[in-house]
């Protein structure tokens, strides 16, 4: 992998090479780099992974197998932006199944604890609308869904005030 750019590190408790394999099977060009594992020298037990390089949507991530003393939490999350409804709707039901969940406001926590925004067409430019009330109208909308709805954060948008 290139040593440009930033490389995310994803500290995971004895999952990284699962959390990998997951990540890119869901996103349709992700590949999997080197894998470390621990020596004798630790901390880690001899032979389990230690670090995992993998690739998805071009950017770069480290899976770092570090124990139970950090989690993930909302306070960083992931945007995808989809160019399309169905990619939208993909992405949204991948990373929710198999033990994920659903948030607000278009966010899903992956089985892994990893929080994404999926981000339907549209839907950053009725929130940023240069007409406040227009913005103002979509953004309460959006505040109350889960899965975003972008025809319904319009019809909101276009409502009379």
């Amino acid at each position: 992998m290139s040593s440009n750019g930033f490389t995310t590190c994803l500290w995971f408790d004895g999952v990284a090479e699962e959390a990998a394999a997951y990540y890119v099977s869901v996103f349709k060009d992700g590949r999997i780099g080197r894998i470390a594992r621990y020596t004798d020298a630790g901390p880690g037990p001899a032979g389990e992974v230690m670090v995992v390089e993998f690739e998805i949507n071009g950017q770069k991530f480290v899976g770092l197998n570090g124990g139970p003393q950090f989690t993930f939490n909302e306070s960083i999350s992931f945007q995808i932006h989809c160019a399309d409804e169905a990619e939208a709707d993909y992405y949204y039901d991948a990373l929710t199944k198999d033990g994920g969940e659903e948030s607000a406001c278009g966010w899903v926590k992956d089985r892994f604890g990893v929080s994404w925004q999926v981000v339907p067409p549209g839907a950053i430019d009725l929130v940023t609308d240069a007409d406040p009330g227009r913005a103002a109208r979509a953004t309460e909308a959006m505040m109350k869904m889960k899965k975003l709805d972008v025809a319904q954060m319009r019809r909101a948008a276009d409502a009379a005030p």
